[in-house]
């Protein structure tokens, strides 16, 4: 739990650069913002220090010159597409992030609905948003986007769609997800920007891959582990090596796009403020890394963490093994196994001496925790209490949570609501915990230790319960598991 990285430095010279950024451009500039503006738990994993809301409060010093564009593509509205972290739908999340930014005090000036062919899901979701007083535009599929440029910049390719009215110098163009068309959203307004004798610029803001780092780096390194779903490769920018002789690192994306770009902004505007990807870029980041050591070792345990969802994914028929071909190759690379994350090694031996599932957590102090699974609780529930013992000072031989107690719940869950499993998850024994704190100090003195599990280190050798992963999410654990089924049942 050790600090590499400077937060509030971030915060200082990112929202500067940003603004001179603004100032090359005649006072007009359309950033697209990827990654997430908020709860950005990926960036606060593997750079110690930095909060998840830190791109939010940087935004935040530039809320008097900054609003909001939302985009959302009709296709993913249409399929009801998911985000994975929130478990909510896109048209959902961006109802969600509205509010979010409204409720920091930043202004939202509208949404636009991509890749527009009067679907009727996306007609329902425009009605929605205008009866919140939200504005609304559509951006329609362009025929040979993005290479026909001599399609795209005219009146029936960007000319189509409709003109997004801004009032303020710093756009942010987000989404709820990748795919969305935010560049597509961007280049549109230049385009419709310069015909109205606006000469308005464009950014683009990714925290990922740090450009001004190694290609190596296991900052790098742990950015593609956690694209490997889209097989995202970093790369260096050629374009810029070519222009200015100096090596830096983008990704595959941005440079295959790159001279499509170029070609479009010569088009719109004459000529090209920009003579490579990574020209376009405003990410300070490894200017505020104080301990690159730090952010090192916390990006190869970040790689393990990918490597552990992706098996997981695969064993429930959700990817390719060739998603989980590409993190072994990337492990290979940051020199790390699965043995040099702690709490791998200790459950899976808690699990082999006790011939049951098991799970460990790593707590702050370094001391490893184990549980295992009982005729009473899961080796989540298990875990948890034996942490929050060891936390609060308290034998562990003690029973925080009498059986008298637990039996009636067990009862409870299977006579009257159904459940064929008694053992109580890891929810129902906090609930337990909490009503037996009333009269007892010495649950109390565990319950008040559980804010110190944020941030450690968790791994079950048996794939968890929904309920689980929710409460290791909401304790703010990084939690693993073995891509193993308590059980071959699979349903029910």
């Amino acid at each position: 739990m050790k600090t590499g990285f400077d937060n509030q430095k971030y915060l200082t010279i990112q929202s500067e650069h940003i603004k001179e950024r603004i100032g090359k451009f005649g006072n007009k500039l359309y950033l697209e913002f990827g990654g997430k503006l908020f709860d950005d738990m990926h960036a606060s994993r593997v750079l110690p220090g930095f909060e998840p809301d830190s791109k939010l409060k940087m935004l935040l010093q530039l809320a008097d010159q900054a609003e909001l564009v939302i985009v959302i593509s009709a296709d993913d509205i249409e399929k009801n597409k998911v985000r994975e972290d929130l478990g909510i739908t896109y048209d959902r999340d961006v109802l969600r992030l509205i509010q979010s930014f409204r409720d920091y005090g930043l202004f939202v000036g509208s949404v636009v609905i991509t890749r527009y062919n009067h679907q009727a899901s996306s007609k329902q979701f425009r009605q929605k948003l205008e009866s919140f007083g939200i504005r609304v535009y559509r951006h329609y599929s362009i025929e040979g986007y993005p290479h026909n440029i001599q399609h795209i910049v005219s009146d029936q390719g960007f000319g189509k769609n409709e003109y997004i009215e801004t009032s303020r110098p710093l756009v942010v163009v987000t989404a709820p997800g990748p795919g969305s068309g935010k560049m597509a959203t961007c280049l549109s307004q230049l385009y419709h920007e310069n015909k109205r004798g606006v000469k308005a610029g464009y950014a683009k803001f990714e925290t990922f891959p740090i450009w001004n780092l190694p290609l190596k780096h296991p900052i790098n390194l742990a950015y593609e582990a956690a694209t490997a779903d889209l097989n995202d490769v970093n790369m260096i920018d050629p374009f810029h090596l070519e222009s200015y002789g100096v090596t830096t690192v983008n990704y595959n994306r941005d440079v295959e796009i790159f001279p499509v770009l170029n070609a479009t902004f010569e088009a719109i505007f004459g000529s090209s403020p920009y003579k490579s990807p990574t020209d376009m870029g405003v990410n300070m980041i490894a200017s505020c890394i104080i301990d690159d050591g730090v952010c090192q070792e916390a990006s190869r345990q970040e790689i393990i963490r990918r490597y552990y969802k992706s098996l997981n994914r695969q064993a429930e028929g959700e990817c390719e093994h060739s998603e989980v071909d590409k993190i072994e190759l990337l492990m290979q690379q940051a020199k790390v196994t699965v043995n040099d994350r702690k709490v791998v090694v200790e459950a899976l031996i808690e699990a082999e001496t006790k011939s049951c599932p098991a799970a460990a957590i790593e707590l702050p102090s370094g001391k490893i925790v184990a549980g295992k699974t009982s005729s009473l609780l899961g080796a989540s529930a298990a875990v948890i209490l034996n942490a929050v013992k060891e936390l609060a000072g308290i034998d562990h031989n003690v029973n925080l949570i009498s059986p008298a107690v637990i039996e009636p719940v067990q009862k409870l869950k299977t006579a009257y609501l159904g459940s064929k499993n008694p053992r109580l998850h890891s929810d129902e024994i906090l609930i337990a915990l909490s009503m037996c704190a009333a009269t007892d100090p010495e649950c109390q003195k565990a319950l008040d230790t559980l804010h110190m599990l944020r941030g450690c280190q968790a791994h079950s050798t048996v794939m968890l319960s929904s309920a689980d992963k929710r409460t290791f999410k909401k304790l703010g654990m990084d939690v693993t598991q073995e891509p193993v089924r308590e059980s071959n049942k699979i349903y029910g």
